[in-house]
């Protein structure tokens, strides 16, 4: 079996920094590359292994990520949050998953996707941390802080892709972005239910033993964080259902001012055919057939009434 590849942080002072070798510490921080090795690293630092099996047995690889938060005896934590990303060549919004795990001063972690999370809190815990979570001495809150960040610059590109959407939608261009709208909001739809959960577990992560409120000020403003992002997700939104109505609208007058042109240039041909279909029934007594004016005066009659029908037609603005 492979030896699972390994980065161990601990805490010295107020910063915490790479140490694999130091066991002089009430908290560390160990980093694994993958969440099948969380059991087998968290059996070789001494840990209850029915405890890291229990809880590795909470997420379903290859299915859908659900996010899932469970207070382990002995003050222990696992935890199982969504993480986003965002491509920006294509506009999507990619998905991955970090689990943690807490249990007897050892924080257990590892990240599936490319959102990058655990490198983000690598860079905050290198500086000095002012809002540490009780529990790990600023592990889980840098984890939770970066989770944050990275949800809203996903917002932040998002906003800028609907803006874009925007113009193309009231340019004078035909063409045709419903697609586009759709697929929008389809990444807005995977962020919201990625990042939803990130507001409701939050609290329950540092409540009190006697189901107390939260009392640390980190976790109030990354809840107030999440909720600003979720409000700023459903204005995305609903500004894309407006541009959808608005480009049918947009459509419907297109499509009508068509009608209106088809139907002007079919009344003024109109007329003409039917004057000539009158002189085709070739009855005998008709008395224009006899007369030298006959026909000028037929033609005259015919382009008459075609220039009078097409200048009805220029001023009520059917053409």
């Amino acid at each position: 079996m492979d030896t699972p590849e390994v980065s161990t942080w601990v805490r010295s002072g107020e910063r915490w920094a790479p140490d694999a070798d130091s066991t002089l510490t009430e908290v560390r921080w160990v980093r694994v590359t993958d969440r099948a090795d969380i059991i087998v690293v968290g059996e070789r630092l001494g840990l209850p292994v029915d405890v890291l099996e229990r809880a590795g047995t909470r997420s379903v690889p290859g299915g859908r990520i659900r996010p899932h938060l469970e207070h382990l005896k002995d003050g222990g934590v696992h935890l199982t949050a969504p993480t986003l990303s965002y491509r920006q060549s294509t506009d999507d919004v990619l998905t991955g998953e970090v689990t943690c795990v807490v249990l007897d001063g050892v924080v257990l972690t590892a990240e599936t996707g490319v959102a990058g999370i655990l490198d983000r809190m690598a860079e905050r815990l290198t500086e000095p941390q002012t809002t540490l979570d009780h529990l790990t001495g600023g592990v889980l809150s840098a984890l939770w802080a970066s989770l944050v960040q990275a949800a809203s610059e996903v917002e932040g590109s998002l906003g800028d892709a609907v803006t874009k959407l925007e113009d193309a939608v009231f340019a004078s261009s035909h063409d045709a972005p419903v697609e586009r709208i759709y697929a929008l909001k389809r990444e807005i739809a995977e962020a919201r239910r990625a990042l939803v959960p990130l507001g409701a577990e939050l609290p329950e992560l540092v409540i009190g033993p006697d189901d107390t409120a939260p009392a640390d000020a980190w976790v109030r403003r990354l809840v107030s964080a999440v909720d600003r992002l979720d409000r700023r997700f459903d204005a995305h939104d609903d500004l894309l259902a407006d541009m959808l109505s608005a480009h049918l609208a947009l459509i419907s007058v297109r499509q009508n001012d068509t009608i209106r042109r088809i139907s002007a240039w079919a009344a003024i041909v109109a007329m003409p055919t039917l004057i000539a279909s009158v002189y085709g029934m070739n009855f005998q007594h008709m008395p224009e057939l006899a007369a030298i004016w006959g026909y000028p005066a037929a033609m005259t009659l015919m382009a008459g009434v075609s220039i009078v029908l097409y200048r009805m037609f220029r001023r009520s603005g059917w053409l």
